[in-house]
């Protein structure tokens, strides 16, 4: 790709991130060509479709998500890890909750994999309760993220995770 091309194509991604928080996932495109300064030819040619694009905007969350469960295993015990990266997760569905809920399955299995990887090392460590699975946890993070009424409730809640899966 060409350097103008790049520069066009980050332009989008970082547009349609702010469009997307502000305004939902089912914000008008013409709005996300408009903030990065480019015509919608130019959109479209990167990203033919709305799924091409959340897909684009989730990469990014997904790679400091991934990056963060990295820095995670090197600076702390397998369970703090875990749960720190949990609430990161959370944090992220709570902002995030209209291209959380439109994003397809990628997201979930990039997030699947690398909580995986966390709970393993947390399970090996004998922090964890073993019958514990990645899906399992999921479920109860997304469930806090996206019921919570504030970040104070939403904290609370996964302490109470932490706990529940303690060993």
């Amino acid at each position: 790709m060409r350097a103008d091309g790049r520069r066009n194509r980050e332009a989008l991604v970082t547009a349609a991130a702010k469009v997307f928080a502000e305004a939902g996932a089912d914000a008008p495109l013409d709005d996300v060509a408009r903030r990065a300064g480019v015509g919608n030819a130019t959109l479209y040619r990167h990203f033919p479709t709305r799924r091409a694009l959340l897909a684009a905007v989730y990469a990014d969350e997904l790679a400091a998500l991934r990056d963060y469960a990295e820095l995670l295993r090197e600076q702390e015990a397998p369970d703090d890890a875990l749960h720190a990266w949990l609430r990161a997760v959370a944090t992220q569905l709570a902002h995030t909750r209209d291209l959380a809920l439109a994003a397809d399955g990628d997201w979930y299995a990039s997030v699947r994999a690398t909580v995986s990887g966390l709970l393993t090392a947390a399970q090996r460590a004998g922090a964890v309760r073993p019958e514990l699975t990645a899906g399992d946890l999921l479920a109860l993070v997304r469930g806090v993220a996206l019921t919570a009424t504030s970040s104070d409730q939403q904290a609370r809640l996964l302490e109470l995770v932490r706990h529940a899966v303690a060993r």
